[in-house]
């Protein structure tokens, strides 16, 4: 074969993609290792040239694995692959938006001269490591030194919350990502009732793409009512969400990439349809805590990230046919579709390809490398379209946006850390006095069997100072909680007495 005439030899092609999912009730107990080794063979013959380009590669990059915290995922999928890499990259531990970070690094070395054929991937065993705990079962899973380190670690992280936001039980995604959707609905100025019907649409919307996703970890559809209405099986986790508006990170997945230089792919005689071209691909980074943000349903992140990725792709969002937005609660969704200027309700242009991290999974940090996988296969099937994945790490935090297309780019690929605009609020932890109810949810225990009836625990609120300051209440005491989960005091006037403890002194809005 020869290459398109003007393509630059160095150009960075995704030339083989490979996913599998071990689903429960499957014999066996796999590991990341095993998964992600798996889902890279299954690569290498999607490219067509089976264990060729896997055993050349000379880079190797993993999304760091939180079921089994291996230091170096990546040498250890090289030793079953028979690979010998020069180098291996690692995600830093927690971050969503490590695979699309890994996608523009790797290609950037391509496009650099710096790397021939690399391969990405990642693989998440919660699945499996909560069986053999119930059952008591020995896992067989390699071992792997803590002094071992990769060649180099990819991405940024530090301590994910304030010590206001821990005191407030802010702990976790299922809590910051409920507290920001109640945020949102406060913006548009819906009711609970509008805004349910909103999100359970989308979601709806979602468990309907994976039901037809072969790789899904749980491919049945959803009705707005499944979605929605609390059971035992759906229960109360954190107002708005009930269990199906969650991630599920209790999966067994992999999901494996091979890319490469168009020179490499062309030497290796990787058939011209299995071609897919990164065009653009941008990161970017929101103000870092959430409750240091000036509008906590916003995120002008992934504006930026957006906009670099595009232009580099030298398009514009309505160009893009095949869309994945990383999906692990509604409120991402419906904050980055706002940000990039996508409608949430298009019939023709769904927001997921996969199905989300509910219903088609998330395995931890490596959800996007499943996204980018089924992307490609969509855009082998669509040569002339464009295709966007988001990613997206901690609480709408880090950001990962890539453009891809199965047509040749117009330039060499550039990898571009956007600039975001400050976008910063002041906090006021220790404040007494008047207050605005900006948000709140209300956080839910499992009660105890046999219903397992839910309880609410706490209600976490955050509200506004008359300077404009953020602070966030705690309150577990009865009569508060009855205010937040019998009413809708999103815009009410309150008295903070305590960080435990916030009076409504009126409860009129306005909504839809």
């Amino acid at each position: 074969m020869m290459l398109p005439p003007g393509l630059d030899p160095r150009t960075p092609v995704l030339v083989g993609v490979g996913q599998v999912v071990h689903r429960g009730g499957e014999p066996g107990l796999p590991g990341p290792v095993e998964l992600a080794t798996e889902s890279l063979r299954r690569a290498g013959a999607d490219s067509g040239t089976g264990d060729r380009l896997l055993r050349s590669a000379d880079l190797i990059a993993a999304a760091a694995p939180v079921s089994r915290p291996y230091p170096d995922l990546g040498a250890l999928v090289a030793a079953e692959l028979g690979a010998a890499p020069k180098r291996t990259l690692q995600s830093v531990r927690f971050g969503g938006d490590a695979p699309q970070r890994l996608v523009n690094t790797v290609a950037q070395a391509i496009a650099d001269g710096r790397c021939e054929v690399a391969l990405i991937t990642g693989a998440e065993s919660v699945a499996s490591w909560n069986a053999a705990t119930r059952s008591g079962a020995a896992l067989d899973w390699p071992e792997q030194a803590e002094e071992v380190r990769p060649t180099e670690i990819i991405g940024t992280d530090r301590g994910p919350n304030t010590e206001m936001e821990t005191a407030a039980g802010l702990w976790g995604p299922v809590y910051f990502y409920a507290l920001m959707e109640t945020a949102l609905r406060g913006r548009l100025g819906l009711s609970e009732a509008a805004h349910g019907e909103r999100i359970g649409a989308l979601w709806s919307r979602l468990s309907a793409v994976a039901a037809r996703n072969p790789y899904a970890w749980q491919p049945s559809e959803q009705s707005v009512d499944d979605v929605l209405t609390p059971t035992r099986a759906n229960r109360m986790v954190s107002t708005p969400y009930p269990k199906l508006l969650v991630a599920n990170l209790s999966v067994d997945q992999g999901a494996g990439l091979i890319l490469c230089s168009a020179a490499a792919a062309d030497a290796a005689g990787v058939p011209r349809e299995r071609w897919v071209f990164p065009h653009g691909g941008a990161t970017a980074t929101d103000e870092w805590f959430v409750s240091e943000r000036a509008d906590m349903s916003t995120s002008p992140a992934i504006a930026a990230a957006g906009r670099a990725a595009l232009s580099g792709a030298g398009i514009g969002i309505d160009e893009v046919a095949h869309i994945d937005l990383y999906s692990c609660f509604p409120v991402a969704v419906q904050v980055a579709a706002e940000a990039l200027g996508l409608p949430t309700d298009d019939p023709a242009r769904p927001l997921s390809v996969t199905g989300g991290l509910t219903f088609a999974g998330g395995p931890g940090n490596n959800y996007a490398t499943h996204s980018i996988a089924t992307l490609a296969d969509r855009l082998r099937a669509d040569p002339s379209a464009y295709a966007l994945a988001s990613a997206l790490g901690w609480y709408i935090t880090k950001h990962g946006i890539g453009v891809y297309s199965a047509r040749p780019p117009a330039r060499l690929f550039r990898a571009v850390e956007a600039e975001v605009p400050a976008a910063r609020r002041d906090t006021a932890a220790d404040y007494t006095g008047p207050v605005t109810v900006e948000a709140y949810t209300v956080a839910y225990r499992k009660g105890p069997a046999p219903d397992h009836a839910d309880e609410p625990e706490a209600v976490v609120i955050s509200a506004l100072t008359p300077a404009g300051a953020r602070i966030l209440v705690r309150a577990s005491d009865a009569d508060t909680i009855a205010a937040f989960t019998d009413g809708d005091p999103i815009g009410a006037s309150a008295d903070v007495a305590a960080a435990d403890k916030l009076t409504l002194l009126t409860t009129e809005r306005t909504v839809q």
